[in-house]
């Protein structure tokens, strides 16, 4: 039997994010397949220089995932530092707080986006010998199936390039990461248990430790890897110049 006090004791922000997180996946569970449309597609944030681009994507984005374990596993890292963070900040604060380190994220990946399109084109124009204008042409008029049709030793190159122009990103893990390092800075000491790991980790470790994995993914740029490791990097960024000068300002526990 479910215990009403327990729902009722999560601060109205957090719950109710979680809450419409889960009804925009069990929507577009039922319904994607019913319309023509592909509406995971037009939420998703895309490469701004792309012309799937739209700037409501920089909001959207955060309330779409990929499957059910993505989507569970960025709502339970919200409902078990969210609470606190809310308890704390007060709810306009915090929904402030997750919406900024969200739309930040997206826009530093959009960043690192830039310079690893930059890099890639250069390569491009160079192995073909056509403007950048011509190359852009295929990608977002014919996309893959132009690239598909003999492209030679080209398509890698026009095919990771395809891939940044079309495909979007999605999920709220840079918002998500940006919560968990709200709480590591105001909760530094607080003892974090991790499965598989017989002892406690203080927050601030734990904060650090994701931190530079993340980093390290990123530059990895792994064949295969499709997590915006960037964007989570850049929720954590955001988040921790909003702490700051909250901090600064003496307004960190100050509800507005």
């Amino acid at each position: 039997m479910i215990n009403r006090s327990f729902f009722s004791s999560i601060p109205p922000v957090t719950k109710n994010l979680i809450i419409i997180n889960f009804i925009v996946w069990f929507a577009l569970l039922v319904f994607s397949h019913r319309v023509a449309i592909d509406i995971n597609d037009i939420g998703a944030i895309h490469y701004f220089g792309s012309p799937l681009f739209k700037p409501f994507q920089l909001i959207t984005y955060m309330f779409i995932h990929a499957n059910f374990a993505h989507l569970f596993f960025n709502m339970f890292a919200l409902f078990m530092f969210g609470i606190a963070l809310e308890m704390v900040l007060g709810s306009k604060k915090f929904l402030f707080y997750f919406i900024s380190c969200g739309i930040g994220a997206a826009l530093i990946q959009e960043a690192v986006y830039a310079i690893y399109i930059h890099s890639v084109m250069a390569k491009a124009v160079a192995l073909l010998g056509t403007p950048e204008s011509s190359i852009l042409e295929i990608i977002k008029n014919q996309g893959a199936d132009a690239i598909a049709q003999g492209m030679n030793f080209t398509d890698p190159i026009l095919g990771r390039l395809n891939s940044l122009y079309n495909v979007g990103t999605i999920g709220a893990s840079g918002a998500v990461y940006g919560i968990l390092l709200a709480f590591g800075m105001i909760f530094p000491d607080r003892p974090i248990y991790m499965m598989f790991i017989p002892i406690p980790i203080k927050a601030k470790y734990f904060v650090i430790g994701y931190g530079v994995i993340e980093l390290l993914q990123g530059l990895a740029a792994n064949a295969g890897d499709n997590v915006a490791h960037f964007a989570h990097l850049g929720g954590m960024i955001i988040g921790v110049f909003i702490i700051l000068y909250w901090k600064k300002n003496g307004t960190l526990f100050n509800r507005f």
